[in-house]
Order: structure tokens, then C-alpha cells, then sequence
């Protein structure tokens, strides 16, 4: 296959569209390129017909009339040139002809290169050495250099030909190899891909594949270590991240960038925030965007934008021709000086480039502002501000991709710098108003995604929220750096190439080199270690105490008493008794007296709390609970600690028994507490993940200030909230959350919540003055219900007053109309919530927040961590219903492990027993 200046050039930008092109498939276009290509088109032509004049007529030749006589030819210049080898062809767009100055002396033959661009680049040379090669080998003489003629002046550049014809020979080997091929070369994207027809097709590979080239600032050489150690996608180094603490030496120094970071931002869908970043912006706000014609440096549109309160003030420079530069310079800062303490905020180093070169071309101008040298010093880079510190859900750092994942729409989705460029051009020979007012329009778009961003970035969580998730509407930032003290990454367990190296490492763990090796010479060590005898599953030969039951002869079920004596009942097993100050373990006997009922034709009177399946006496199950439950234990902990301190040995599926046990003992407890609850005037609920980042479903939590229920669900759908509150007529205090309005009852929406949003925003728009003024508002009358509530408690008589500063407050509200967004929704959240914000104003022992359920969930977010492995649903239930039982009683001032030793299962019934008790010592 031929190699054409086409394909080399192609290869120099990406091998990938030098085989998709030398395999015929077409680009699906792009307006930048084709202008390009037609640029370089006419720019030739032209350069073309200014090098014909400085020769006569019959020394130019066209085409196939420059290559019939190449030894001895009578022309001075030949353009295009058709020259081809065995498998390259070039259609040069010029050569010269240089006839020998002495007898033996070979005449030179040029080659000439139009670049329509002012700058020339090294792939510019290097196509001009490929022309150079081929036509040195189609007319068998060696062409030493060439000409480059590019500009707008039509500079000449001379180039060493020579020099480069090893790389070039490297190249056309590595491309015959290529396009011979069948199969592609590796996708990879880079920077010439928004300048290609192909970029919309490997863009969409690329994501398909998920490839690492999609992450832009990841190197070539990067790339190459990963895919070295098995990492091909960006999801894989993703998994790659672990959060480090840094040394304290480094704690002042800027973080370097993490790639894996990067990865796993795009894989969560989060902004992940490493360090403490604070965009301190002390003065005003002015976002500057500049656009240019970079291959002239000449810079024709400065756009500002001017963040004064809540509202923004756009400014667009023009500059006709460069003449005008100057001008707009000036009017950049006549701008300047009308704004109180400046701070210039842009995108990227261009506008530092801008600054630097405005300022060394004109710098008389800077006398309209006399502090412009410090205004200038003391600009704020965005891009060096995030890079290391914010990282963005998006494959770049451009702020195009950041501003769309930050929700802004541009007016036109296809404009880019480089189309900016064509737009200019375009306008350059037309003069249009609509093609300029296009590129106005661009530009002050950017500088509104630029104001976008910075408000983002004034959202960053504060070094106190260091340790919490912020999340802000859809956005979401989390923090990075943040590496769990408990955890240990580099205690990974050991995987062996092969057996030896497993057999080898397992000889070298602690365990065995203590047990094995150092226990045959110390024999201290050996009694230390010798294992200590426990119960286990031993048979029990002899009882240390013996326990009767009272007698129970009345059937549960008719409610008859029964004179039938069936037989007597014993069960010998392991507990623990309870002294003043002390607790031992006994062999204890429980004795009890069945009875037969002639009527239900069963047995009853027997204890729930034992029966012969089990080994272990209730004080030693309420004792073990409560280490596991109340005072959050881990339940292998609590195994370690009875077997050493009782010689108790309790096994893993005795733990999940006993835990059954114990659990559907106490069932129909929980449901009489969901029924005295639904029963009340009031229900306060909230729910939480079952377990932290796993998808184990969902736990509801249902209190009234004493009682506390817990209730496990597979989603957080609302049909669980319905179910259980299915009766209940009182009123509903819970957060904003959508599920709770299908509860057909009161609704009371907790201010706390309401309240910390409107900080929120208040902090996130510092110069809105109307969210200010409708917070303020909110918060003066809010401020003189609490105090009335503080002095008299939640009593409606006391509260009805207040009903009339809260119809005032809506009615001064829908009178007024906002302009500002954050005020509109807010406006909008009070206008929705208009009937549960001042609910507990028309009742008694209604309070205005969820304190009680969210003290409620975080009890569970404290036991939660007990969970060891994935637990099941039954699992999670069982434990719901001893963690109801106990922060139940926790809230009455009931211990714990005193009711569960007492076997009573109503609570109440409990309660009426102790009080009757004292009265009785009294």
C-alpha cells in the first residue's frame, strides 16, 4: 500500500486515524478540520502564484510536465509535483530548480511547503523532509533542505532535510507496517482528537472499552506502567485508590495528582475533595474569558463577567482588527477601575499569557488604574486551584466537561476554542454581525460556566465538616484524604506464584514459629499455652443449685384452671448467678410442674425461657446480650470473655441460636411497645442504610420520646411506613424525605432540617441579598416561637399566638416576587411544605424537630458496625428487635440487663412490678 503525505501526516497526529484512513473509511467530519484542509488548499495557491512571478513564463512547469527530463531540465520551478518511490507518492506543491554553478557540479533540486499558520511546527519539517525523500528518490539525487513558506507575509523557512531522513525512514517503516496490518492499532485519545473527523467514532470505543486514555492528564508512560500491572480500564484504577495520611512535614505542601482519584470520582459520580481547599476570593469577583487568534497572538474579544451580590454584570470587548487591541486593553481597564477591590478569577494559564503580553505591549495604558500591577498579581487561576484538590466526575479537566456535569447548557453544544478560530475567520471575510454575535455569545458563555464553578467551589465542605459527606441538591462532595485509623491496606494476605511459596510463607507466620519452633525449647511456653478445659458440650453429671418454678395452673389458651398434674419437668444447665457484688457460674436445675388441660388436650406450664435443646441458663443469655447489645461488644469478644472469666464455651451457630432464642422471646414485646406507639398522638420516624455503604436495605425507626422501635426493610420504598402506621391518626414529625407525605396523617417536618439548608445556601450565595432578607424573615419569628417554647414547653395555649406571624410570614411571602434562584426555590420549599412546617403550633407535645428518631438512629449507626461479614435479613431483624427493646428501656431509665434477667417480656408489666416492690421495702 502507497504511503501519501495525507497518511504520514496523519500518523504524526495519531497511527489510529493513519489506518482508519488507509482502510478507506470516512470521518464523520469535523468543522475545524475541513477548514483547515481548505485553508492549506488556498493558502497554496496563493503561495503558489506569488513564487510564479519571480520567474518567466517558460521556466514554470505544471504537474507531469516537470518530470520528462529531471537530469538536465529546462524549468526553474515546477509546481505539484508528482513524485512516487516503490511505495511512497507526494504531489509536492513546489520545487525549485537550482542548475549547477561549476563544471561537475549536480543541480539542486528544492522542495517547497506552503503552511498556511504563522508558527511553524516540527510535524510541519517533517512532512517537508517525507516530500524531500520521496522526490529525492524519484529523480535519483539527493535533496540536501527545503523551503517551508508559511504566514501571512509569506516568510520563507529553510529546513535541513538531511538531518531528519532517519526519522522519516523510521516512520514510513512503522506506517507500511501499520496499514498492511488487519487489525488497529491501540486506541488511544489525545489533544489532536477535537481537531479529527474520527473523534466522535473512538471516543465512543473508547468509552465502550472504557479505556485509560479517556482520563486526559493520565502520560503515555502512566498508561504504560498500569496496563504493565493489569490495569486496562479506568473503572479498574479506580479500585486503586487508598486514602493516606500525610506526614506532618508535608501537611503545608500541595498534594500531588492522583489518577486513581480522578477514576474513582467518575465511578461514584462524586466530587472528591483531598486536603482543606478554600477558594478565598476577598474582593469582587470578575471572571475574565479571552479570545484570540493564537497562531497571530493577536487578541480580539476580552469577556468579563462582574459577580457583584447575587446578580452578575457581563462585558464584551471587540476588536476589529489589531489595530483595535490596544482600545479594548483600555476599556479592559477603564472596566477595572469602576469596581471595588477587583479580583480577577479565569480558567487555565491562557489569560496569564494575555496579562503578560497586554501588559509588556501597552504599558502606558496602565495609568487608568493605578493598582493594576497588584490587581494582576493577585488573579486566581481556577484550573491550579482544583488540580489536586478537587476532583471533578469528568474525564478532563476542561471547563466545558465540568460545567456540564455541574448542570450549565451551552448555547451551542459544538463550539469549542478551536471552532471559535474557524467563527473568527469566518467573520474576517464576511464581516457578518450575526457570525460575531455567535463568538460573543460563546465567550460570555464561558465566562457563566466559569461562575458556575466558582460558586461550586464556595460550597467545598469546611475542615469541620471533615470527616461527613456534604451533600448540596445533586451534587455531592466527599472527602478523600481521609484514611480510617483502624484500617491496615498493607496487611494483605500472602498469594503464592506457586505451592512452595505458600508452604514457604505459612512457616514464616507468627502462630507457627510460636507453637512449632520456639514451644520445643521453652518450656514455659509450653505450659502458657496449654489449652484450658472448658464445658463445651460436656454432659452435666452434678447441679451446684437448684431453682423450682413457680406453678402456672392456667391455660394460656382457654384461661381455665387445670387440677391435671402431668410430670415434673428439669433442666440442668449452665448459668450464672447473681450476687451484690459479684457473679459466679453453677451447674443450676430448673424444676417446674407441667399441667394437662382436658379441654386444649396439651400440656402447659412450662417456662418459654427453657426447654431441652438448650445448654445455657437465661441470666448467662441476658448477661451475654447485654455486653453484645447494650454496651456494643462484639459478639466474638463477649464468646472470649465467657469462656475465660465463666469456662463457658459458647460456639458460632450458638450464638445465632441463642440470638433466635432470645429474639422470638421478645417479638410480641416489640409489637406491644409499634402498638402503643401507633395508638399515641404522636410518631417520630427516620431511617438509615442497614449497613454503612452496602446494599443490606434499610432500617425505619419508629419513637415517641420512650418507646423506640426499629424495623428492617429491603428498599426505602414508603410500604413499610404505611404498614406500620397503617392506624395511626396522630401527628408525623419526620424530615423532608417524599416517602413520608403518603402517611394519610398530620404531618410536622422538622425545622432543624429546613433550617441547616437555608444556612447552606445562604453561606453558598454570600451577595444574595433577597435570600438573605427571606432567611432573615424565616429565622426572626422562628427565634420567637423556640423562645416561647423554652419558657412554657410545647403547650398549644401558649403557642396559638404564633399562628398569626406564621400566616403573615406566607403572606409577605407570596406577595413578594424573587429574582434570584436560590431565593425562588427556597420560596417554592416553603409554598410546598406550607401545611407541616407549624403543625406542633395547634397541638400539645408536638415537638418542631426529629431529635428524638435521629438520636434514635444514631444508637443504631452505633451498633451497626457489630456486624461481621454480610448479614442476612434475619439476622439483621433479630438484632432489631433486642435494639428496641433496649434503647426502650434505656429511654425509661430501665437497666437493661436487669430486664432481661427478670424474664418479664411487657415492659410496663415490669415497671408496675419494681414500683410496687419499693413501695412494699417503704
Amino acid at each position: 500500500m502507497t504511503i501519501t503525505p495525507d497518511l504520514f501526516e496523519a500518523y504524526l497526529k495519531c497511527p489510529t486515524k493513519c489506518f482508519l484512513r488507509a482502510h478507506g473509511e470516512k470521518p464523520a467530519g469535523n468543522e475545524y478540520s475541513e477548514w483547515k484542509e481548505n485553508q492549506t488548499a488556498e493558502y497554496a495557491s496563493q503561495g503558489i502564484q506569488r513564487l510564479r512571478q519571480g520567474y518567466k513564463a517558460e521556466e514554470c512547469v505544471c504537474g507531469d510536465h516537470a518530470t520528462g527530463n529531471t537530469k538536465f531540465p529546462k524549468w526553474r520551478m515546477a509546481t505539484s509535483f508528482p513524485a512516487s518511490t516503490e511505495n511512497l507518492q507526494s504531489t509536492i506543491h513546489a520545487v525549485e530548480h537550482l542548475p549547477s554553478q561549476a563544471q561537475g557540479e549536480s543541480p539542486r533540486f528544492i522542495p517547497v511547503r506552503f503552511i498556511a499558520r504563522n508558527k511553524v511546527t516540527r510535524d510541519d519539517k517533517l512532512l517537508l523532509a517525507f516530500d524531500a525523500r520521496v522526490l529525492a528518490e524519484s529523480i535519483g539525487r539527493e535533496s540536501h533542505f527545503g523551503k517551508i513558506i508559511h504566514g501571512g507575509d509569506f516568510v520563507v523557512c529553510k529546513v535541513k532535510t538531511a538531518a531528519l531522513k532517519r526519522v522519516v525512514d523510521n516512520m514510513t517503516g512503522n506506517i507500511s507496517e501499520l496499514i498492511t496490518g488487519q487489525s488497529p492499532p491501540e486506541l488511544v485519545l489525545n489533544r489532536h482528537c477535537s481537531e479529527c473527523g474520527f473523534q466522535s467514532r473512538c471516543r465512543g470505543k473508547a468509552i465502550e472499552k472504557d479505556d485509560l486514555s479517556l482520563l486526559a492528564n493520565l502520560h503515555r508512560t502512566e498508561r504504560k506502567q498500569l496496563k504493565d500491572k493489569g490495569i486496562f480500564t479506568v473503572t479498574q484504577l479506580s479500585y486503586t485508590f487508598r486514602p493516606r495520611r500525610r506526614p506532618k512535614h508535608l501537611k503545608e505542601k500541595r498534594e500531588k495528582y492522583h489518577h486513581s482519584l480522578k477514576a474513582l470520582a467518575i465511578r461514584e459520580r462524586k466530587i472528591h475533595v483531598v486536603g482543606h481547599p478554600r477558594l478565598n476570593i476577598t474582593g469582587t469577583p470578575v471572571l475574565l474569558d479571552v479570545e484570540s487568534v493564537p497562531d497571530c497572538d493577536f487578541y480580539y474579544l476580552i469577556g468579563i463577567r462582574i459577580l457583584k451580590n447575587e446578580s452578575s454584570i457581563q462585558h464584551s470587548f471587540w476588536a476589529n482588527t489589531r489595530q483595535d487591541e490596544r482600545r479594548i486593553w483600555e476599556q479592559f481597564i477603564q472596566v477595572l477601575v469602576q469596581v471595588e477591590n477587583p479580583v480577577l478569577v479565569h480558567y487555565g494559564s491562557f489569560e496569564e499569557t494575555f496579562i503578560r503580553h497586554m501588559r509588556k505591549r501597552y504599558p502606558e495604558a496602565g495609568t487608568y488604574l493605578p493598582s493594576l500591577e497588584q490587581v494582576l498579581q493577585q488573579s486566581i487561576n481556577v484550573l491550579a486551584f482544583i488540580y489536586g484538590q478537587v476532583y471533578f466526575p469528568t474525564y478532563s479537566n476542561g471547563l466545558k466537561e465540568i460545567a456540564g456535569f455541574l448542570g450549565f447548557n451551552w448555547p451551542d453544544q459544538n463550539a469549542t476554542g478551536a471552532y471559535s478560530v474557524v467563527l473568527r475567520h469566518l467573520w474576517e471575510n464576511s464581516m457578518a454581525s450575526d457570525v460575531e454575535q455567535r463568538i460573543r455569545t460563546y465567550n460570555a458563555a464561558d465566562c457563566e460556566a466559569l461562575e458556575l464553578l466558582v460558586k461550586t467551589l464556595w460550597r467545598l465542605p469546611s475542615p469541620d465538616e471533615s470527616r461527613k459527606l456534604s451533600q448540596e441538591g445533586a451534587i455531592a462532595f466527599v472527602r478523600a484524604d481521609l484514611a480510617d485509623p483502624f484500617s491496615h491496606p498493607s496487611w494483605r494476605k500472602f498469594q503464592g506464584a506457586t505451592a512452595d511459596l505458600n508452604k514457604i510463607n505459612a512457616a514464616a507466620q507468627w502462630d507457627y514459629q510460636r507453637d512449632r519452633i520456639y514451644l520445643r525449647e521453652k518450656k514455659h511456653l509450653e505450659r502458657r499455652n496449654a489449652p484450658k478445659r472448658t464445658t463445651r458440650g460436656a454432659p452435666i453429671q452434678r447441679a451446684d443449685l437448684i431453682v423450682s418454678l413457680p406453678e402456672r395452673a392456667i391455660c394460656p389458651k382457654c384461661h381455665r384452671k387445670s387440677r391435671k398434674i402431668a410430670a415434673k419437668v428439669s433442666h440442668l444447665l449452665q448459668d450464672l448467678v447473681f450476687g451484690r457484688s459479684s457473679i459466679k457460674r453453677r451447674t443450676v436445675r430448673y424444676d417446674l410442674q407441667e399441667f394437662w388441660c382436658p379441654r386444649c388436650r396439651g400440656k402447659f406450664g412450662s417456662d418459654e425461657r427453657f426447654h431441652g435443646t438448650t445448654k445455657f441458663g437465661w441470666n448467662l443469655v441476658a448477661l451475654y446480650f447485654y455486653l453484645a447489645i447494650d454496651l456494643g461488644i462484639y459478639q466474638q469478644t463477649v464468646v472470649k470473655m465467657c469462656e475465660r472469666l465463666f469456662n463457658v464455651h459458647i460456639s458460632l451457630g450458638g450464638t445465632a441460636y441463642l440470638r433466635s432464642r432470645i429474639a422470638g422471646y421478645y417479638s410480641q414485646a416489640v409489637n406491644r411497645i409499634m402498638e402503643k406507639i401507633t395508638a399515641g398522638h404522636l410518631v417520630q420516624v427516620d431511617e438509615t442504610r442497614a449497613r454503612k455503604g452496602a446494599a443490606s436495605g434499610y432500617v425505619w425507626v419508629f419513637t415517641n420520646a420512650h418507646e423506640v422501635v426499629y424495623l428492617h426493610s429491603q428498599s426505602r420504598e414508603a410500604d413499610t411506613l404505611r404498614k406500620a402506621l397503617d392506624r395511626f391518626k396522630g401527628v408525623l414529625v419526620s424530615d423532608f424525605y417524599t416517602a413520608y407525605d403518603s402517611v394519610q396523617c398530620q404531618q410536622q417536618k422538622c425545622l432543624i432540617h429546613l433550617m441547616r439548608d437555608l444556612n447552606n445556601e445562604v453561606l453558598a450565595h454570600p451577595y444574595d441579598e433577597e435570600l438573605k432578607q427571606l432567611v432573615y424573615s424565616f429565622g426572626s419569628f422562628l427565634r420567637a416561637i423556640i423562645e416561647t417554647i423554652d419558657r412554657y414547653g410545647l403547650k398549644k395555649r401558649f403557642l396559638n399566638k404564633h399562628v398569626k406571624s406564621v400566616g403573615r410570614f406566607y403572606r409577605e411571602l407570596s406577595r413578594r416576587a424573587y429574582c434570584s434562584e436560590a431565593a425562588i426555590q427556597c420560596k417554592r420549599r416553603f409554598e410546598k411544605n406550607h401545611d407541616g412546617l407549624f403543625t406542633f403550633l395547634r397541638h400539645d407535645g408536638v415537638p418542631w424537630n426529629n431529635n428524638n428518631a435521629e438520636h434514635a438512629i444514631k444508637a443504631y449507626a452505633r451498633a451497626r458496625r457489630l456486624f461481621t461479614g454480610i448479614p442476612t435479613t434475619k439476622t439483621i431483624s433479630e438484632f432489631l428487635v433486642l435494639l428496641s427493646v433496649c434503647e426502650t428501656c434505656r429511654n425509661k431509665g430501665i437497666d437493661f440487663l436487669d430486664f432481661l434477667r427478670s424474664g418479664e417480656t411487657d415492659i410496663e408489666v415490669y415497671v408496675e412490678r419494681r414500683r410496687n416492690k419499693r413501695q412494699m421495702l417503704s
